[in-house]
């Protein structure tokens, strides 16, 4: 009796591609080896990506996805602060991080210190900035309609600035259970935070506001 083929998916695909990256500590030399050890065709694997290179760029994107999808699960997280979404995010996403640690640390360590410019995360950057875009709330904008575009882009270059470094720290960390990655994310947020607070400068442009009429109309 013939074997039944299993179907080929994107994540099976995925799946197959971080076993090989593990058990040879690179990556396939091209897709027909790839597709060849793994029982598909080079067509079936089109499908779904157009080189080995794009797999890696949609693994760490897949990993954002997964931990939106997670948090979405949770009736409550909808009620959550743009600061408790942002916690709930970085723990649920280094979760998925740790669950599959060996090949996260072999792709990235080589990079470690240059993060930031490592093509891979290209996928996860911009998943990222989409999901920062849905939590920002009218609250957190200030009321100075002009300088929100440029609040949104600086909310979200920050934010991506402290998720590598969160990343990079978190690849460094030897704790138990990873625990002091749990602290420094806690303390970057809250500082994240604090650091794009936009009370004080609404303030400031109002006071601007009132000094530059007083010194026009009141002369």
């Amino acid at each position: 009796m013939a074997t039944k083929k299993i179907k080929v998916t994107k994540d099976r695909i995925v799946s197959l591609y971080m076993d090989y990256v593990l058990e040879h500590s690179e990556k396939p030399k091209s897709v027909y080896i790839f597709s060849k050890m793994n029982d598909f065709s080079e067509t079936e694997f089109y499908a779904f990506f157009g080189t080995i290179e794009s797999i890696e760029k949609e693994i760490f994107k897949m990993f954002v996805e997964k931990t939106v999808d997670l948090l979405n699960l949770n009736q409550e997280y909808v009620m959550y602060d743009m600061k408790s979404k942002m916690l709930s995010f970085y723990f649920t996403f280094f979760e998925i991080l740790t669950a599959n640690r060996s090949y996260v640390v072999l792709v990235l360590k080589e990079h470690n210190n240059n993060l930031k410019k490592l093509s891979l995360l290209a996928g996860l950057k911009l998943s990222f900035k989409n999901y920062l875009i849905e939590i920002i709330t009218d609250d957190f904008r200030t009321q100075q309609e002009r300088l929100q575009n440029f609040q949104e882009k600086a909310f979200q270059e920050s934010s991506w600035f402290q998720l590598l470094l969160t990343m990079k720290f978190w690849l460094d960390d030897s704790s138990p259970s990873f625990e002091k990655t749990d602290i420094y994310i806690e303390k970057s947020v809250k500082a994240n935070f604090e650091l794009m607070n936009i009370a004080p400068i609404d303030s400031l442009i109002d006071f601007g506001k009132f000094i530059f009429k007083e010194k026009i109309y009141n002369k």
